[in-house]
């Protein structure tokens, strides 16, 4: 006797989600509502210390256009990504002088994010209430504004109860074995000489992740040919580093601000504009009054603009304490244009708090 076989299946898919907040605090908010500045663009943050996707938030203290002209506007900004689009979902909100969570506006749907492009909200809350309430949202002249990102990855499908998801990501475990080619030199085809210290390498790597590298293995160049070069302008310390950035996408030493402003030398001269963009945003976070004129100096130097406005921001925010201190008086005889632009920043901060009828002046 026979009968009918039933059998079940079953399936589900997951879509990966990272999430994670960002607050930022901006001081003396007042004046940049009194037009002190178009706009104002927080310090450079990711997902993690050495995540390669970075952005930043962009606040117009009034408004981006005519239309918005009597609101704050709010913006989220992607500045860097390995892959793009980046799809994520964002949402606003600021934090009141007892810690809680109030004007809240979010973008219900996933955003196709490009580099350098930004998206938000033109109209987040009105100047007139937000300065007839100071005392709630601008406590000590200080606005609180937090951003939620939800970036959106891929989807992975799991067929049946038996099937297991991988157990780590794929990407990390390319980037591993890319370390271990580094770490013991394995099936290396060339010498990097720096102060007397030798690392192999392999030349397809670098060529990859550098455009100067690769300008050097392409052409008749006495590297290409000997496949052996000296570096001579690098600290040894700071070149392990730099290497290790390149083979597995980390620069975990980069609290130490003396390890942060050598590896942003070495970004720029060989063009890793990931790592130079976590050096800015280490120096950022390590300004200080003894510091602000060298950094300064570096920003110029190594043309990061995020840098150079954080810089210039500190020191105008400081300024009768960095005056003081060895970094200025050195910048006064090698840099003296840089101290003009701290000064004309300076001046134009304080002609507009004395002067609020100031409002339709540009700083340049």
């Amino acid at each position: 006797m026979s009968g009918d076989m039933e059998v079940n299946s079953w399936g589900s898919s997951h879509i990966r989600v990272q999430k994670f907040c960002y607050e930022w605090t901006i001081s003396n908010f007042s004046f940049c509502m009194r037009r002190i500045r178009r706009k104002i663009t927080s310090p450079v943050f990711s997902l993690g210390v050495n995540d390669e996707v970075a952005w930043c938030l962009r606040v117009y203290p009034n408004g981006v256009d005519e239309e918005s002209k009597d609101y704050l506007s709010v913006y989220l900004v992607l500045l860097s990504c390995p892959e793009s689009p980046v799809w994520a979902k964002f949402e606003f909100w600021i934090i009141n002088f007892q810690g809680e969570k109030y004007q809240s506006r979010k973008c219900t749907n996933a955003i196709s994010f490009l580099s350098n492009q930004e998206w938000g909200f033109r109209k987040f809350i009105p100047r007139d209430f937000l300065l007839s309430h100071q005392q709630w949202f601008l406590h000590e002249d200080q606005l609180t504004l937090c951003c939620e990102v939800s970036i959106v990855g891929a989807a992975f499908s799991m067929p049946g109860q038996t099937m297991t998801p991988a157990i780590k990501d794929l990407r990390h475990i390319f980037t591993d074995d890319l370390g271990k080619l580094w770490e013991n030199s394995l099936f290396t085809d060339c010498s990097l000489l720096v102060a007397g210290h030798e690392f192999r390498a392999q030349k397809a790597i670098l060529a990859a992740r550098s455009p100067v590298f690769r300008a050097m293995f392409q052409h008749e160049m006495k590297e290409s040919l000997t496949n052996c070069m000296e570096i001579h302008d690098l600290d040894p310390q700071v070149f392990k580093e730099m290497m290790g950035f390149i083979y597995v996408g980390k620069a975990p030493q980069l609290h130490n601000h003396s390890m942060a402003t050598g590896m942003l030398a070495a970004a720029h001269k060989y063009v890793l504009e990931g790592l130079k963009v976590l050096c800015e945003e280490a120096l950022c976070r390590h300004l200080s009054v003894e510091n602000a004129a060298h950094t300064l100096i570096l920003a110029d130097l190594h043309s990061t603009k995020q840098l150079k406005t954080q810089a210039l921001d500190f020191i105008t925010l400081h300024a009768s304490k960095v005056c003081g201190t060895s970094g200025w008086k050195s910048m006064l005889k090698s840099h003296p244009y840089l101290v003009t632009e701290a000064f004309h920043s300076l001046a134009f901060a304080q002609s507009v708090f004395l002067d609020p009828s100031l409002k339709f002046l540009k700083r340049f």
